[in-house]
């Protein structure tokens, strides 16, 4: 199928607010459920952010691409699948979509329409965790594309999921969701201050895998080809 740019930026828009609203709205939910138990409240943040994804990426999928992160869209550019103004239109929706999402979360659980986070995420440790979270998802995202692009939903869903527990910064791997989480005094928060260099390092980790994925894939295809031709020949 084929959509018009506008149907492609409205899919980026509201796919991006409504993975936001379920962060920040399920990281409330769950701090308030938890009582005081930070692993609960995490598990709870978790489940809904991991699930919300593969529903998002389902079902946006073939409109958009449901990049929902500029991340992701810096490694289709690389890839030469989309074009620079289509890419920058992509960032700006993904950006106003989170923030946007961020503040219907707030709206749902009664919290101050307009907040800045004070929680403090920031750090060589931190840093590094965003650069394999984001690697990790560019990564998963092109090479499932390669051989079973029908199970990308799940396994960025996933992904994401494990992601959350294994990486020190809970995996935000996305500068959207990390410029709109910086709009939430919660328990999804980052303070502002923290969010040039978890953007930075979510960008280098998105070229990285990008260009792994390259020689990766070209390896593959170059081995696959030459044992047919050796099967061919025998």
């Amino acid at each position: 199928m084929n959509f018009a740019i506008s149907q492609r930026l409205g899919a980026e828009l509201i796919g991006t607010g409504f993975l936001l609203a379920t962060v920040v709205g399920s990281g409330i939910m769950a701090e308030r459920l938890a009582d005081g138990n930070v692993a609960i409240a995490l598990l709870g943040n978790t489940i809904p952010t991991g699930a919300i994804l593969v529903v998002l990426i389902t079902m946006l999928g073939p409109v958009s691409g449901a990049h929902f992160n500029p991340a992701v869209t810096l490694a289709f550019l690389i890839r030469r699948e989309i074009d620079a103004a289509h890419a920058l239109s992509y960032v700006a929706c993904q950006i106003i979509g989170g923030i946007l999402g961020v503040w219907a979360a707030h709206l749902m659980f009664a919290e101050s329409l307009f907040q800045l986070s004070e929680t403090v995420r920031t750090g060589p440790d931190q840093w590094f965790a965003e650069f394999v979270a984001t690697f990790g998802l560019v990564f998963v995202i092109l090479m499932t594309l390669r051989f079973k692009d029908g199970a990308v939903p799940m396994a960025v869903g996933l992904y994401i999921t494990a992601a959350y527990w294994f990486t020190a910064s809970t995996s935000f791997a996305n500068p959207a969701v990390t410029i709109a989480r910086g709009l939430s005094d919660t328990f999804a928060g980052i303070q502002p201050g923290g969010v040039p260099l978890f953007v930075a390092a979510q960008l280098v980790g998105a070229v990285a895998a990008t260009f792994y994925c390259r020689w990766q894939l070209t390896e593959t295809v170059t081995g696959q080809a030459s044992e047919l031709k050796r099967s061919q020949s025998g």
